[in-house]
């Protein structure tokens, strides 16, 4: 079997109010939930789950690869909803996208804080 990825934990303030945003952001639908997790699956099977931990939570990077259809609904609802965001990850670049790498980008921090990036080109 080849390798792929299966899915991951994402520490969250509010593990409901985490899959929620992902899940209007992404346009996905509610995915079976059990135990500490609140889960959304993306479209190529891969699982993210949302869950609480017991200590302080530092930020992770997460990149999500989109079509770019789904990437103008996605940047609309950033701005809609005043998300503060950028065109670089260094935060210089406000209220801008990116066209990095043939395609478009932006930066922006999840509900946890976490650095969310999203992409219309993958890199390699």
């Amino acid at each position: 079997m080849p390798v792929t990825f299966n899915h991951t934990i994402i520490a969250s303030k509010d593990r409901e109010e985490s899959a929620r945003f992902y899940r209007a952001l992404f346009e996905l639908p509610e995915a079976p939930s059990w135990g500490p997790f609140t889960n959304i699956q993306l479209s190529d099977g891969v699982l993210l789950q949302f869950a609480e931990p017991p200590v302080e939570i530092q930020m992770q990077h997460y990149a999500f690869l989109v079509d770019d259809e789904l990437f103008d609904r996605a940047y609309a609802r950033l701005c809609a909803d005043g998300i503060e965001h950028w065109a670089d990850p260094q935060m210089k670049r406000p209220n801008e996208t990116n066209t990095e790498h043939g395609g478009r980008g932006v930066y922006f921090k999840d509900p946890a804080g976490h650095a969310i990036e999203i992409i219309t080109r993958p890199y390699l």
